[in-house]
């Protein structure tokens, strides 16, 4: 079963260089994230999964006992700890020839390519793995034509790329690519 949040859509060509045309048969609107989550982004949200299914089961315990009221609410627990799972994988940059799409927890912003003024690459303190700790590091930089630049979640310390700075390099190449190509 293809899961094409996890995809990077071949975002590299052969040689290594960023390839910012989607391909054919996917249209013009298809959103795609031009590299791959990381192990510490996948591994959180398996852990999440895994905390869920203990609370499914729980849920099913409590039924089985005989208490529905108490079952009901072990289920929706289980349900939004699912949720939250499957939206700390898709957190990212995603782009399309419409614009470009920054996803985080809670909320998401799509800016098409006209309001885009630059995608580039920042020295700046950046959160480690997204807690209140900052260290010094690199963030990809979304300035918007008018108005503040987004938030940076596509840094060289978040769960995407800690401890893989190739990977960093080839994302934010792909990244800049595409608001070239676009823009």
């Amino acid at each position: 079963m293809p899961l094409p949040f996890l995809t990077a859509d071949r975002a590299l060509q052969a040689d290594g260089r960023a390839d910012p045309v989607p391909p054919s048969d996917l249209g013009p609107d298809h959103w795609r994230r031009p590299y791959r989550p990381g192990p510490w982004r996948v591994g959180t949200a398996a852990v999440f999964l895994l905390l869920a299914s203990f609370v499914l089961l729980s849920a099913l315990i409590i039924a089985l006992a005989g208490a529905p009221v108490g079952a009901a609410v072990c289920a929706a627990v289980g349900l939004l700890v699912i949720a939250l799972a499957l939206r700390l994988v898709r957190v990212g940059i995603w782009v399309s020839a419409q614009g470009l799409r920054q996803v985080n927890l809670l909320r998401t912003t799509t800016l098409p390519w006209s309001a885009v003024a630059a995608v580039r690459t920042v020295q700046q303190p950046v959160r480690w793995l997204g807690l209140p700790r900052t260290v010094q590091g690199q963030a990809l930089r979304v300035d918007r034509a008018s108005g503040e630049p987004l938030r940076a979640v596509v840094t060289d310390h978040s769960g995407d790329f800690l401890g893989r700075a190739e990977t960093f390099e080839s994302a934010v190449d792909a990244l800049e690519a595409w608001a070239a190509e676009y823009r």
